[in-house]
């Protein structure tokens, strides 16, 4: 491994794991943050502790960012000069905010990649965890094995909003997943059965489904719903008495009636008799209908 010089601006947990990673892998490594004892503590580790952003940014060709959100990389990065600079933006964000930064980085003579991490920062620099990145595919090829350092790699394009894009809808499934657990087990607790108890079969039962979301995807990726054996109508009837069955037991849950409510909008329109996967289309015109508005 070479020792290039690598910055990174924003030392909170995960920006602290980073910079100790690359310090790991014998890069000289400058931090700054807002907070000056979090740069003396890494200072102490052998990083160069920067007192102003235009300094740290100066310090390296390769500036990794990871502050609180968009608005604060905004106010970070204000008035710096970064020409010249391969910018690593893995501040969590809409699409659309990755691809703002990406045009201001090219406006001011810089080349830009986003990243999505997937990981705990304890994990950092281990074989748990995995960052997607999108924007420059220069930035990614000249910088690919120092990115590495920090977990598995996956390119997912030019398009500078498409990590992001990819991360909220894996963190819709990820809160929806877990809303749904957090639901369940006070569903359960309610008719006498712990969370405990509960977990493994429902664990079980949603490992069966896994081949269902890939036959789902295929589906919606198709926009052909005819053939599927879970019908709209069968479940809009399982989803009316679950309905029922927690209002019973004083756990109602708001996601529960708004899934109930993208069924019958479908079973209204004549679809009862195709899959289930046909309710995505329920969320796509609602929110057509929200942006037209």
């Amino acid at each position: 491994m070479t020792s290039e010089a690598i910055t990174v601006l924003g030392l909170g947990n995960l920006g602290r794991a980073l910079a100790e990673t690359f310090l790991r892998g014998g890069h000289p490594t400058t931090v700054w943050n807002r907070s000056a004892a979090k740069v003396f503590d890494l200072a102490t580790s052998g990083a160069t502790a920067a007192s102003t952003v235009a300094e740290a940014v100066e310090a390296s060709e390769l500036v990794i960012l990871v502050v609180l959100d968009h608005q604060a990389a905004q106010q970070v990065l204000s008035g710096v000069d970064v020409r010249g600079r391969a910018l690593v933006n893995l501040t969590s964000g809409t699409p659309d905010e990755a691809r703002e930064l990406a045009r201001w980085a090219e406006d001011n003579g810089a080349e830009y990649l986003h990243g999505a991490v997937y990981a705990v920062p304890q994990t950092i620099g281990t074989a748990e965890s995995s960052i997607n990145y999108s924007g420059s595919s220069a930035v990614h090829e000249r910088w690919q094995k120092q990115l590495a350092l920090l977990g598995k790699v996956t390119f997912l394009g030019e398009d500078a909003g498409r990590a992001s894009g990819f991360d909220v809808a894996i963190l819709s499934g990820m809160y929806g997943l877990i809303g749904g657990f957090l639901h369940a087990a006070a569903v359960a607790r309610a008719g006498g059965i712990s969370a405990t108890e509960l977990t493994p079969l429902l664990l079980s039962w949603l490992t069966d489904m896994h081949p269902a979301l890939s036959t789902f995807a295929e589906e919606i990726d198709s926009g052909s719903y005819a053939a599927g054996e879970s019908s709209l109508a069968m479940n809009q009837a399982g989803l009316a008495m679950l309905q029922r069955a927690v209002e019973v037991q004083g756990v109602p849950f708001a996601g529960l009636d708004s899934l109930k409510a993208m069924v019958d909008l479908q079973v209204d329109q004549g679809h009862g008799e195709e899959s289930l996967a046909r309710t995505v289309e329920s969320f796509s015109a609602v929110a057509s209908q929200r942006f037209a508005g």
